[in-house]
């Protein structure tokens, strides 16, 4: 389909009118997200309706305004960009501060600036608990204790960009992010246009502080322990890759580069409790974005199921280095896989939220 096209087509089904889509509303059935128009024969009754923000990208540009108006000259500069190929793409997982990635970084700013700059990503961002927002606080504050075990890791090793100008009319894209987060969601014309590529990582995978006990990746990993735990011992067999992975195929620098067949189980052959699972293990990577976009892309990806592919490679525990799970349909791209720690005893995770078509909202060939 033709780039302007396929724009046209996501402004109509993503555009966002400050209410909630009843066609995109959730519920929670059998533990796993359906959405109410869902093919899935489970009814509204069976669960309790999730409730989707009312935000608007009016109120994203609000907050980025607000940001831009804290910052000096010199500042706007480093943050305000144009939304180039190379810009886009200038993401990594590692905490290479500003030899891989633009924009203007946290430890700079002034208590007030960095709170306003927070409050950008709040906006943009899902209001779930484990999702959106509170999983990017999460890496951010998994840096700050990785940071008293070993030099270069920290949240004020983060960076923020805008590229092109923040408004309702143009094309622009909210670029954030730094060791272990990438946050690309692009707007065009008051409407979401890609939220992906999204990368999360996290190392330690859980630690405890104040009482408290966090592990921002859990909800990701425990849904797809769910979604291959949902197998048969023969579908888990045709589920098996033969090649092995240490981390993501699809990473940084690795723009456009899916494989040109799809490997491992075809969804159409489930059951639809099985399906559930799949849509349901889909869900924690959609919601980095903000409610009702996530909602609504969420079921876009529930209509392609019957196109979507679901393989591991190693273990299907997710709890030794190898161990790697993937997700693959029209649209909807996830890797999860598990590593050796870098600082810390035991595995961490890396993951990778792409889209077939609407990575940086499509806008660029690779």
């Amino acid at each position: 389909m033709p780039e302007n096209s396929t724009r046209s087509r996501l402004a109509q089904s993503w555009k966002r009118t400050g209410v909630a889509v009843t066609a995109a509303t959730a519920f929670l059935v059998g533990g796993a997200y359906v959405h109410a128009n869902a093919a899935t024969p489970q009814s509204a009754s069976a669960g309790a309706s999730a409730t989707v923000s009312d935000a608007t990208v009016s109120d994203v540009v609000t907050a980025a305004n607000t940001f831009l108006n804290t910052l000096s000259t010199s500042q706007k500069s480093k943050v305000l960009l144009s939304f180039t190929k190379a810009n886009a793409t200038a993401w990594s997982n590692l905490p290479c501060g500003s030899t891989c990635r633009v924009g203007i970084q946290f430890s700079t700013l002034s208590s007030t600036q960095l709170a306003a700059a927070k409050a950008v990503v709040q906006a943009a961002t899902g209001t779930g608990s484990g999702t959106g927002y509170d999983q990017v606080s999460k890496i951010l504050a998994a840096d700050d204790v990785l940071g008293q075990s070993a030099s270069g890791y920290g949240s004020g090793n983060y960076y923020l960009a805008f590229l092109g100008t923040p408004s309702t009319s143009g094309t622009w894209q909210l670029h954030f992010g730094g060791h272990h987060l990438a946050v690309n969601l692009t707007y065009k014309n008051g409407a979401v246009e890609g939220t992906t590529p999204y990368f999360v990582g996290v190392e330690p995978t859980s630690w405890t502080s104040g009482g408290t006990t966090y592990a921002p990746l859990s909800g990701m990993r425990n849904a797809m322990l769910a979604m291959l735990g949902g197998l048969s011992s023969s579908q888990l067999a045709q589920a098996k890759l033969s090649t092995s992975y240490s981390d993501v195929l699809l990473g940084p620098g690795k723009d456009g580069q899916f494989p040109t067949t799809k490997q491992g189980l075809a969804v159409s052959g489930l059951s639809s409790s099985q399906q559930a699972l799949v849509l349901a293990a889909i869900t924690p990577w959609v919601k980095v974005a903000d409610d009702t976009t996530s909602a609504s892309l969420l079921s876009t990806y529930q209509s392609e199921l019957s196109g979507t592919y679901i393989s591991y490679s190693g273990s299907s525990a997710l709890s030794s280095q190898g161990d790697y799970v993937r997700i693959d349909g029209p649209g909807v791209w996830i890797e999860f896989v598990c590593q050796n720690g870098v600082v810390y005893s035991g595995v961490h995770y890396h993951t990778v939220y792409r889209d077939h078509t609407r990575d940086y909202g499509g806008e660029f060939s690779f």
